[in-house]
């Protein structure tokens, strides 16, 4: 039986100059746990300021490492349920939580490393029964959506750069596509839905998200009658996320799927966005909500209810790589967010996209290598390490 021995910290990023809002890697603690059987998992910790995470990961002596070093890896949920039980008089949300789910991740990948079996296997395998065996349901895949966003917000520049964004990946085969009229009229938000349908066709998928940016709910119902004709998939984050009530009204007036998660921490948020705010599209990022035993979790609250689970990723394909495993096991799982490194300004990003699981024809296979299956390039912790 494997045993924790060491957790290791370093931080990568594309550095100063190059800007993170448009597409380029933000300072980004990655971490490994080790073990007594040479065997180390792998993940990152996305939107954690890398100072939290170096401080609380590391030796016996540092918050994370006083709970894991030292324990037997039976099972990672029950490593998840040690953590959560041991942070009761904390308050089990934030920063806290998110670095749980990067190491819940990691040492997934041990698990299924020493199993010699991929993650989503030991999750549960492909969870699709015999009547649902259509061609849309019948997969050993995924399909990425390519987030777009632009150097600019608001106006026609806005609107050209990322229309031509999605006309260039629609030509390397992407299928699906999120644009991002943030910080933009509502106006504009309707005017980049109409001309970015116009340039992907009427077969692609297409996904908006306008990043919080109303709080009133009588504006959003205007958009989204007049979103409605462009088929969209549906409709990101219009409002902030602190109370479920405008969603729940905007629900009763569109017929757009609302759609929310990014930063959602733990199922009991989810719950709260499922039930009360009657989102139906889940976005939980594999590390932010706790990991991959809290995002299946997450799956297995929204199946009962008839929701989606779209994973999130505004991040790397780090990250990415879990998302592919929550994919394989999900019954509700058509789409992952994809940060695609060929439209954006990122040598960091473009690395590691490399590295990870090739997009072909516009899809994802479900891995068959043991664990994540993510292996991160070591040259890479050299040439774009920041201390």
């Amino acid at each position: 039986m494997l045993k924790i021995t060491r957790l290791e910290t370093f931080v990568i990023g594309d550095g100063p100059e190059i800007d993170p809002d448009q597409g380029g890697i933000e300072p980004l603690a990655c971490l490994r746990v080790h073990t007594d059987g040479g065997l180390v998992g792998f993940s990152e910790v996305f939107r954690v300021p890398p100072g939290v995470v170096l401080a609380t990961v590391g030796g016996p002596e540092t918050h994370f490492g006083r709970l894991l070093i030292g324990q037997h890896i039976t099972h990672p949920e029950r490593l998840w349920q040690h953590v959560w039980d041991s942070l009761i008089h904390t308050n089990r949300r934030g920063w806290e939580i998110i670095i749980l789910g990067a190491l819940d991740v990691a040492i997934w990948d041990i698990y299924g490393q020493a199993l010699g079996q991929p993650v989503w296997q030991l999750l549960g395998g492909v969870q699709r029964g015999p009547f649902q065996t259509h061609g849309e349901t019948r997969k050993t895949n995924v399909v990425p959506y390519c987030t777009l966003v632009s150097d600019t917000w608001g106006g026609e520049a806005m609107i050209a750069q990322q229309t031509d964004r999605a006309a260039r990946l629609l030509e390397m085969g992407y299928r699906a596509f999120k644009v991002e009229p943030m910080m933009s009229s509502p106006k504009d938000v309707v005017a980049m839905a109409r001309q970015a349908r116009q340039v992907l066709g009427p077969e692609s998928t297409l996904m908006v998200d306008v990043g919080y940016l109303f709080n009133d709910v009588p504006t959003v119902a205007r958009i989204c009658r007049e979103l409605e004709e462009f088929d969209i998939y549906f409709f990101e984050t219009p409002f902030p996320v602190d109370s479920p009530e405008p969603y729940a009204r905007l629900a009763e007036l569109t017929s757009i799927p609302l759609a929310m998660g990014e930063h959602g921490v733990t199922r009991w948020e989810f719950l709260d966005m499922l039930d009360r705010g009657k989102v139906s599209v889940m976005q939980p990022y594999m590390t932010t909500c706790g990991g991959l035993t809290e995002a299946k979790r997450i799956v297995d609250l929204a199946v009962s209810r008839g929701a989606l689970v779209c994973p999130g990723n505004w991040s790397t394909q780090i990250l990415g790589a879990a998302s592919i495993h929550l994919a394989a096991y999900s019954p509700i799982t058509p789409f992952i967010e994809f940060a695609p490194a060929e439209v954006f300004d990122s040598p960091l990003r473009r690395e590691l996209q490399e590295a990870g699981f090739p997009v072909k024809n516009g899809v994802i296979e479900f891995p068959n290598s043991p664990g994540i299956g993510y292996q991160f390039p070591s040259h890479l912790e050299s040439k774009f390490r920041i201390d």
